[in-house]
């Protein structure tokens, strides 16, 4: 029976048969398979694929346990998002991490200085965020763990400098990132129609030494040259512009809320958020509490904006927002 392939199976299959690195073969493996149209004329081409990748998996299962604890780019999430940082020598990266978190990375003048990936935590009101600093991004040496991270971080960050020609700087780190099938959220529509399955992630342009008012029309011109559509805001990182509206764009982007828990009979302490996505209900809000709540919760009470007066009772399916105070009755 014809198996009536589609061409992208041949284009990715050609390309797992010139891969070397197992990782990447398996990847393709995984993208023949989603490229085959399901009938009984590729059931045997579907078993097939499915035995080679599990023995493939197999192999390298105790090697990529290995290869993942000794990365210096292996970071467990921490706070309300993972922000990685970005972008050309020299353009502010380690300043801004060293000025909004607990962290120390070094910084100099002095290009690519920063060798190694340094994460710290920000705070955003009375939340935390996890902000991590990166090496220069370069064409001709790409380190495949770095691209790992940023395929799993909340939010990229690409920073430029406003006074070494932008533009230049944010082409060639957008170009790099797209190279490794990372591309910006909001131009999806964009890959569609790409062989390969990209990676899209929310984006932020930080166009950074707007230190003062002059600067602002240095950064218009950047955005009108700039012909491309991406989100930009101006920040100086050595005088603080912009930084606290930076904070509240990431919040935006991160698309999270902030509730808070309520004993019977006392008070909620607002300085201690639950950190939830938008659109979230109480069950969620109950096994973020503890599971025990899930499960055995009775009742609820919300004070807040999605209640219709202070202190209703509202359903297991009662969708919460940001600022809401939730008592769970078991």
């Amino acid at each position: 029976m014809p198996t009536n392939l589609p061409a992208d199976y041949y284009k990715i299959e050609k390309l797992y048969q010139e891969a070397t690195d197992p990782a990447e073969k398996i990847e393709l493996l995984e993208e023949m398979m989603s490229k085959i149209p399901k009938h009984k004329g590729t059931d045997h081409l579907r078993a097939d694929l499915r035995r080679k990748l599990s023995k493939m998996k197999a192999s390298q299962g105790g090697k990529k346990s290995a290869s993942r604890h000794a990365s210096i780019y292996n970071f467990s999430k921490e706070g309300a998002g993972q922000i990685v940082v970005v972008g050309a020598p020299n353009v502010g990266k380690s300043s801004l991490v060293a000025s909004q978190t607990n962290a120390d990375p070094e910084v100099s003048p002095a290009p690519f200085s920063t060798w190694t990936p340094t994460p710290g935590m920000m705070s955003i009101e009375n939340i935390q965020v996890q902000l991590i600093d990166t090496p220069p991004l370069n064409r001709e040496h790409v380190e495949a763990d770095l691209f790992n991270l940023l395929r799993k971080c909340d939010l990229i960050l690409v920073m430029v400098d406003l006074h070494a020609d932008p533009v230049q700087q944010l082409q060639e780190s957008l170009d790099t990132l797209t190279d490794q099938r990372i591309a910006p959220q909001h131009l999806a529509d964009r890959y569609q129609d790409a062989v390969r399955r990209y990676f899209y992630k929310p984006c932020l342009v930080l166009a950074n030494k707007c230190d003062d008012d002059s600067d602002e029309e240095v950064f218009e011109i950047f955005r009108q040259l700039w012909e491309g559509d991406c989100p930009m805001i101006p920040v100086s990182v050595a005088t603080g512009r912009n930084l606290e509206a930076l904070k509240q764009t990431i919040f935006r982007k991160l698309e999270v809320m902030r509730v808070y828990s309520q004993a019977p009979g006392e008070t909620a302490r607002l300085d201690l958020p639950f950190v939830l996505p938008i659109g979230s209900n109480v069950e969620a809000f109950a096994a973020k509490v503890h599971q025990d709540f899930a499960n055995n919760m009775k009742s609820a009470r919300v004070w807040g904006s999605s209640a219709a007066f202070p202190g209703q009772t509202v359903s297991r399916e009662h969708t919460l927002q940001d600022g809401d105070i939730i008592e769970l009755n078991m």
